[in-house]
This record gives C-alpha cells, sequence and structure tokens, in this order.
C-alpha cells in the first residue's frame, strides 16, 4: 500500500527556517509527481510547490518563490521542503502528496489531481 510520512514541523519565529521532509520509500518515483499543500485555519488547502523526479521539473506558488526549496534524495526516497525567510502566514498544516505524474499538471499543484496524502504536519510561524 502506498504511503506517505511527513516530519519537520514545529514552531518558529518569524524570518526563521524549517525542513519538512516526506518519506516516499515505497513510490516508483519516475512515475510520479509529489507535492507540498499548506491548509490554513478556515481557508482552503493551497498547492505550495511540487517536483517531478522523472521530469526534472519544479513548481512554486507565487508566495514562497525564492523562500521555499522541494528537492529529492533520490537514494533515500525522501522528498524535503526547506523553508526559509517564514512568516506568519506560513503558518498551517502542511501535507505532502503524490499523484500519478501524467494525471497531475506542472503548474501550481491542485489538491484534486493528487490521491495520495501525508497526514499532515503543523508549521507555526509566531513570535
Amino acid at each position: 500500500q502506498l504511503q506517505l510520512v511527513e516530519s519537520g514541523g514545529g514552531l518558529v519565529q518569524p524570518g526563521g527556517s524549517l525542513i519538512l521532509s516526506c518519506d516516499a520509500s515505497r513510490f516508483t518515483l519516475p512515475y510520479y509527481r509529489f507535492a507540498w499543500f499548506r491548509q490554513a485555519p478556515g481557508k482552503q488547502r493551497e498547492g505550495v510547490a511540487s517536483i517531478a523526479p522523472g521530469e526534472g521539473a519544479i513548481s512554486y506558488t507565487d508566495s514562497v518563490k525564492g523562500r521555499f526549496s522541494i528537492f529529492l534524495d533520490g537514494a533515500k526516497k525522501t522528498v524535503y521542503l526547506q523553508m526559509n525567510s517564514l512568516k506568519v502566514e506560513d503558518t498551517g498544516i502542511y501535507y505532502c502528496a503524490s499523484g500519478l505524474l501524467y494525471d497531475t499538471g506542472a503548474g501550481k499543484p491542485q489538491p484534486n489531481e493528487y490521491d495520495t496524502w501525508g497526514q499532515g504536519t503543523q508549521v507555526t510561524v509566531s513570535s
């Protein structure tokens, strides 16, 4: 059974950094696109970044460009989201998700295109 397991959330001050990890060890990586989503209280789930190992394609939503970086350790089959210069508005539950490469778009990740989700990890940016 395919599954994703996130880790690495926590409390950080504005301007700080966190790195999130997503264990994708059960996946055959080239066949999938992996993405990070976040959901703030009272808001819809939003795509943050995506990576397609088989294509080398990466995308970011505009609000995180230049601050966040998505990357993959192929040997560990782990997808990471490095978050720098964190802002209060980055607060939310962060989810790792996967979908078949050709069922998912290369632009801003859309939740309905992804069919496997992790349990989520809380990121709180507060002074």
